[in-house]
């Protein structure tokens, strides 16, 4: 038989062609437990990398042992079965990355959550990277302002600060921190919400109040909820800094919270039992610290040379019966840069928001302070002690001479204005006017009934007549002695017809958990 002679091309085209040849690893599921599943057959895989399965669910090689692997199920399908088959994908964790995820709500892997179709983005980070080094690091000295008068001027936190926010239970931690994000409106601040573990009504209702107040434009919401499996609930905080980290890496300034790292931990330990891991104290695994010293040492601010972007962290822990000293508390506490305590007993007091200046501090100091805080900060602090010290010892009915009963009168005065409902973050300039007012008097002839009321009338008067040092305090100059005497002076003149003048509403309105 005679072969036309395009045939014999053709055959020798193919006697040249050698495809090319994709060695693929293939695995074989030996058990499958709550979360987490065994694998074996699987000699190459990397720590951290994602596994597929049969049922198309995903997981992460977490234990790696000589004759199995222990893998984290990230989605459970439900289906998983032991014989099914395990395929490498030789890629470890990654989320994405990009200016489209302002606005969104997605969870780690990027995957949107919000109804509003899929998320555009040209990147994927890993959601492990490694902290920046130390000389890549400049000293936090830019301020990060909260709006909350009771934290900024007495707590103060910088750009790149870490900085603890616990307390037990419906004592406002979250309240406290959505306060932080909406302050950044003007701030040219870029905020990153995580949530793990939290209900979903819980988590709505946040995303609700950012989007209703225009913070949700500027914000990214990462979300694992509690009913997700424990491998979400570990991972999420990881890859919620790995987006905060690329618009860091573009010279931006960052904010991210972590609501809450007590259920993060509580994640892990069940991850870790359900693998079999050596317990510890209270059952954590003995990488209990790791896992969050390097979540946190991520948060930094950089020097110019290396972008000069900036990330703050504020994470939340919960507490039981005030117990500052249980495990991940004093772990957290150790790691970061100070802490805020948010006690009970003022919460019972309607004392919101609930800060105890007392057990509160931050490490940076008046690093990353407005100059202009310092003239009233320091005195305020003190002041507020002795106040503190002097109300617990007039309990027992002693008779007071009349300077401690001023002071006290005084003290209750300040503790009125500390108070601050909750969505009202304020600027700079009137928070420092109405605690230099306090501290200097002006609010001693005021009932404290009225207190509220008197601030919002000085508060006011201060930004119409006072625009100029308003903008000078902002900028970071000092408050001189004759700015100090304009502000006290504009204030006591509005206060002179106080008898127009409401009680103070209810201090309990508006506070979230």
């Amino acid at each position: 038989m005679i072969l036309p002679d395009w045939f014999a091309g053709f055959d020798a085209a193919l006697s040249g062609y050698r495809p090319p040849v994709h060695p693929v690893e293939i695995g074989t599921v030996t058990a499958v437990g709550q979360g987490v599943v065994r694998v074996r057959g699987l000699p190459g895989v990397a720590a951290m990398e994602l596994v597929r399965f049969a049922d198309d669910s995903t997981g992460i090689a977490f234990d790696l042992d000589v004759a199995e692997v222990g893998i984290v199920l990230l989605r459970d399908q439900g289906g998983l079965r032991a014989g099914a088959a395990a395929e490498r994908t030789g890629r470890v964790l990654d989320t994405a990355v990009g200016a489209a995820l302002l606005g969104r709500v997605v969870n780690a892997l990027g995957e949107p959550l919000d109804g509003g179709g899929p998320v555009t983005t040209s990147e994927r980070w890993p959601a492990e990277r490694p902290a920046p080094p130390i000389l890549a690091r400049a000293p936090v000295s830019v301020p990060l302002a909260t709006g909350i008068k009771a934290v900024d001027a007495t707590i103060p936190i910088g750009r790149g600060q870490r900085e603890l926010i616990l307390g037990d239970r419906q004592t406002g931690k979250t309240a406290l921190a959505v306060d932080a994000i909406l302050n950044q409106a003007d701030q040219n601040v870029i905020c990153v919400y995580c949530a793990i573990g939290q209900r979903g009504a819980a988590v709505a209702q946040v995303i609700a109040a950012l989007r209703e107040r225009g913070a949700l434009a500027y914000s990214v919401v990462v979300v694992a909820a509690g009913e997700d499996p424990p491998g979400l609930q570990a991972v999420t905080p990881y890859a919620a800094t790995s987006i905060a980290e690329w618009f860091m890496a573009q010279g931006r300034d960052v904010l991210i919270v972590y609501d809450d790292l007590t259920r993060h931990a509580q994640a892990y330990r069940e991850l870790c039992l359900l693998l079999r891991r050596p317990p510890g104290r209270e059952a954590f695994p003995g990488d209990i610290f790791y896992l969050h010293s390097r979540l946190l040492e991520r948060a930094a601010r950089l020097r110019p040379e290396h972008g000069g972007g900036s990330l703050a962290a504020l994470p939340i822990v919960e507490t039981e019966a005030q117990n500052l000293a249980a495990y991940i508390p004093t772990n957290l506490i150790s790691i970061t840069d100070g802490q805020i305590y948010l006690a009970p007993t003022l919460a019972r007091k309607g004392i919101w928001p609930a800060v105890d200046i007392g057990k509160s501090v931050s490490r940076v100091g008046g690093k990353a302070q407005l100059p202009a805080y310092r003239a009233v900060a320091g005195e305020l602090r003190l002041a507020y002690a002795q106040f503190e010290e002097m109300e617990a010892f007039a309990r027992f009915g002693t008779r007071l001479d009349d300077a401690t009963r001023r002071a006290i009168d005084r003290g209750q005065r300040l503790r009125e204005v500390l108070k601050q409902p909750q969505y009202q973050p304020l600027p700079a300039a009137e928070q420092i006017a109405v605690l230099l007012a306090v501290t200097q008097g002006v609010f001693d002839a005021v009932p404290l009934e009225q207190i509220s009321a008197a601030e919002r009338l000085a508060r006011a008067a201060v930004a119409t007549h006072c625009a100029g040092i308003s903008q000078q305090i902002t900028a970071g100059a000092d408050l001189s002695a004759e700015d100090r005497n304009a502000l006290l002076g504009v204030m006591r003149a509005a206060l002179a017809n106080r008898a127009t003048l409401t009680p103070n509403p209810s201090p309990t309105s508006g506070r979230g958990a």
